[in-house]
This record gives structure tokens, sequence and C-alpha cells, in this order.
């Protein structure tokens, strides 16, 4: 299968740290909505990443979609993703969060690099700003037990991710007091999965 997208992206990074730690064989190509748009939009018309490409040819769009998929077929024993029950909704609830995270971090960095500053609207990002602060916050009383029990489940995944990608475009977001979340991300990115799909210039 090939994996359509670059690691910037923390909806790529996901997607491809979920295929590393399940040990999937896997191909990548490194478009960035940005820069190659209309290849992009032949695998998917919103021209959004990531995009897998199986090897029959279907494609499947949406980091959610592709995630689900690749639980599917690679994580029979739900290592990742309890069965069902409670523990199932807390890493639901806890992926939820992280990803509402890595959504509006990339909305204010939309905000601020993609509209001209004489027309940035400066109540509503900062609006976004706080929902990233206050997302932030709601995953550091969580995380504290993800790294005691190096646990590297789905939520895991996402946390890091998001913890991560706001560091890189917004560092102003994240605060000193997020040890936890900071612990949670030195331990995953010291592993192959994690460490490999760290963001990095081409």
């Amino acid at each position: 299968m090939l994996l359509i997208g670059r690691d910037l992206s923390p909806f790529v990074r996901r997607t491809v740290t979920v295929i590393e730690v399940l040990g999937l064989p896997y191909e990548r190509r490194k478009l960035a909505t940005a820069d190659a748009p209309e290849a992009v939009a032949e695998l998917n018309p919103l021209a959004r990443v990531p995009a897998l490409v199986l090897e029959d040819g279907e494609v499947l769009i949406d980091s959610a979609a592709i995630i689900d998929y690749l639980l599917e077929i690679g994580d029979p024993d739900q290592r990742l993703l309890p069965a069902a029950g409670a523990a199932r909704r807390a890493v639901l609830r806890h992926s939820a969060m992280a990803i509402g995270v890595m959504e509006k971090g990339v909305a204010a960095a939309y905000e601020m690099r993609r509209r001209p500053a004489e027309l940035v609207h400066a109540p509503w990002l900062d609006y976004i700003k706080q929902q990233v602060r206050d997302g932030l916050a709601y995953l550091e009383g969580v995380c504290g037990a993800m790294a005691a029990k190096g646990d590297m489940r789905l939520d895991a995944i996402n946390a890091v991710v998001a913890y991560d990608y706001i560091g890189l475009v917004h560092p102003d977001l994240v605060s000193p007091e997020l040890a936890a979340r900071a612990a949670l991300s030195e331990q995953a990115n010291a592993l192959p999965a994690f460490r490999d799909t760290q963001w990095k210039p081409d």
C-alpha cells in the first residue's frame, strides 16, 4: 500500500505512526497540498492528505477512515484500540481531544500564514489558540498515566502527534506546565515508529 502525504501534517503523521507501530509494509509519496494540490486531488478530490492507495487500487481518504482500516487488518488483538467497553470509550475520547487540538492548530496556522495580515481577525485567532491551550490542558491530565504505563495505544499516539505538532508550529502555546505531555512525547519519540515520522524538511 502507498501512503500519500508528508509528516508535517499531523493527520499524516498519526496515520504513518500507526502503520509503523503495527509493522505493516507500505511505501510513501510525500506530497503536500500546498505544493502539489493537483497531484493530491487525483487521489482525493478535496485535495487533502493523507490518502492510502491499496494494492487493488482502492483509495482511502481521511486519517480516521485509514486508521480504521489499518486496525482492521493489522491489530487483531486490539492492542491500539480496545474492542469494547469503558476502555475503548476512553481511548476514543482522548483521541478525539488530541485530534481536535491538531485541527485547531492547523486552523490557527492557516489563519496566520495563508491570510493577508491585514485580514486576520485577531479575536477569532485568539479563540482558536485558546482552544488549543484548553485541549492540551485536558490531555495533560491523562498523559501522565500513559507515560507511566508505557502505553502506546491509539490515544497516546494521537496525544504525542498533537503535542509535537503544536510545539513545531505554535511553540508559544506549549506551556512549561505540560510536563506529562512533554514526558510522553520524549518517551514516544525514542521509539522508531515515532522517531522516524518526526517532521524533517526534504
